[in-house]
């Protein structure tokens, strides 16, 4: 398959070109004050909510990091290593799954 070039090159801005794009104020425009609205809609606001709720949950059981500690300084931890290799298998399925998409 042959790639044709057909669009012609874009033209080039000069110096004069970009002053005379830049938007100027105008006398008029400086002493009136306008209002912009923006509206993101719902799914910024779910997005909004959930980050709230986020950033309000710890990251760590303190409780249940405590008890793991002392068991294992009491020599009763149990490692349930099927349970490890399940959770590491089902890690990386969601994780091929996700760069499929």
């Amino acid at each position: 398959m042959k790639i044709e070039k057909n669009s012609k090159p874009l033209p080039t801005i000069t110096s004069g070109e970009e002053r005379a794009r830049a938007p100027t104020a105008s006398p008029a425009s400086s002493t009136q004050s306008t209002a912009t609205s923006v509206h993101l809609g719902a799914t910024s606001a779910q997005l909004q909510k959930m980050e709230s709720s986020m950033a309000n949950t710890p990251l760590v059981d303190a409780a249940k990091v405590a008890d793991i500690k002392q068991a294992i300084s009491e020599g009763r931890f149990q490692v349930n290593s099927s349970a490890v290799a399940d959770g590491l298998i089902q890690t990386v399925k969601d994780l091929i799954s996700s760069h499929k998409t």
